[in-house]
């Protein structure tokens, strides 16, 4: 039997007083971050302020059957925190204390609700850094990164948000609580249970608080935009770039020329390379101290330039040079004006990336019927490419399945990924079979279903 919102809003407020919780009505003049408001159309929404009241509220939905949308900051892009009228949001932004730093340790004890920005200018006070960064940063809280293993802007260097999190404390289905807090790099000590939440996207359990591994902050940053004429060239600079610099490149970031051609096109000043170049590459290093770095990274690109690896270079002599680099890349807003786009996050191998494109590139006109523009970036060092598709009208809806199966099936023949980084949600769902063989999807179903027996934990997504 179906509870009433009035009913769901009146009890929930019991346990969490007036300020924890968003009825349905105030909830449609929220803001629904990156997610479409008619997608959140929520019985209540449930703020509570620690780890007791979360595993009250679901042990409360729990009892009566009523599914539970963990969210975090609503920065993602895969329909992952979508809610219907009948299910509880659990929102986890009153959660936001940042509980420790142990600068000896090298570890940030959080709230689930703190945000990458937060934690990151937290952990500068101590000389220390959180590597973790994307666009989002300033919205996405560490919840919800956990919960969906973002990657971004440096994962060549500091691997993806699982590297990051030593420990973590999470509510499960039936609202036990399960203190996980690890904070040794080192603890082989039976199975590493936090890796069953990292990625799940709320599906097995609500992420409450995490122990997070920070590090030294860099002294030094080196920043270079270049031009390549060929991929075999962008390819043997990572190399080249990894093995000269050390162990310190921290992001190698490739655009294709559409993509470097449009964020260009709207700056008023002269783009540090023309444009013409078959790709452009972002590269960044992080070291001790500019004395020693820069000339190591200077030495670096200019035996590219002598070798032909790069045809044209521009090194940011200041900090303001490297974030205007790099606010070239993460202008990625561009490609998405109008709403006509369509966005992919995919995970491949380097040596089958030319060719994926290439084939893209000259099956897209016949799937999609029309003009467009295909637009190509991403965190190449990583594997992995973020591939835009813009149509010159608005039939987006009537030829998205087709340009969806275009994209994802070439990834098949190599098992490539069809989320990098951004996680499955409602999206890709129906694609994950490319992805995960037969045996693997019927291990996560397995696991749900023991964690979450009555599918009452982000229902519908991911598996």
């Amino acid at each position: 039997m179906l509870t009433s919102q009035q009913t769901i809003t009146t009890e929930l407020r019991q346990i969490l007083g007036e300020v924890g919780v968003v009825d349905a009505a105030d909830l449609a003049t929220r803001s629904a971050g990156w997610s479409r408001t008619d997608n959140l159309q929520a019985a209540a929404l449930a703020r509570p302020s620690s780890t007791e009241e979360v595993a009250a509220v679901v042990r409360w939905c729990a009892a009566r059957g009523i599914s539970l949308v963990p969210q975090g900051g609503l920065t993602g892009v895969v329909h992952g925190a979508d809610a219907g009228p009948q299910q509880v949001i659990l929102s986890l932004e009153r959660m936001r204390r940042i509980e420790q730093i142990d600068p000896m340790q090298r570890t940030a004890t959080v709230q689930a609700g703190v945000t990458v920005q937060a934690l990151q200018e937290a952990a500068e006070v101590d000389d220390l850094m959180f590597p973790l960064d994307l666009g989002a940063r300033g919205s996405a809280t560490l919840g919800g990164v956990a919960s969906t293993n973002a990657g971004g802007n440096r994962v060549i260097r500091y691997g993806m948000t699982r590297e990051m999190v030593l420990g973590l404390e999470v509510v499960l289905a039936d609202g036990t609580i399960v203190d996980a807090m690890n904070r040794q790099i080192k603890n082989n000590a039976g199975y590493d249970l936090k890796h069953w939440f990292i990625g799940a996207e709320g599906t097995l359990g609500v992420i409450t608080r995490l122990v997070m591994r920070l590090r030294e902050r860099p002294a030094a940053t080196q920043v270079a935009l270049v031009a390549c004429d060929g991929f075999d060239a962008v390819a043997n600079l990572l190399k080249h770039m990894d093995r000269s610099l050390g162990g310190s490149l921290a992001a190698f970031e490739v655009m294709w020329p559409d993509f470097y051609a449009l964020v260009t096109s709207q700056q008023s000043e002269r783009p540090p390379l023309q444009p013409g170049h078959a790709y452009y590459v972002l590269v960044e290093s992080q070291g001790v101290s500019r004395d020693l770095d820069a000339p190591r990274f200077l030495a670096a690109m200019e035996s590219a330039l002598d070798s032909g690896l790069v045809v044209d270079a521009a090194i940011a002599q200041s900090e303001a040079d490297g974030r205007a680099f790099w606010a070239l890349r993460d202008s990625v807003e561009l490609a998405f004006e109008g709403g006509r786009s369509i966005g992919f996050d995919i995970g491949l191998p380097i040596g089958e990336m030319e060719r994926y494109i290439e084939g893209l590139r000259c099956a897209l006109p016949q799937a999609i019927g029309g003009s467009h523009q295909l637009y190509v970036f991403g965190h190449l060092g990583d594997g992995n490419l973020h591939v835009i598709v813009k149509l010159s009208s608005a039939n987006l809806a009537a030829v998205r399945e087709s340009i969806e199966q275009l994209v994802y099936g070439g990834l098949q023949a190599f098992r490539g990924s069809i989320s990098a980084e951004h996680g499955i949600g409602l999206e890709k769902k129906a694609y994950l079979g490319i992805s995960r063989n037969a045996q693997e999807l019927a291990l996560m179903r397995a696991l749900k279903t023991a964690l979450d027996p009555n599918n009452l934990l982000n229902p519908g997504k991911v598996i």
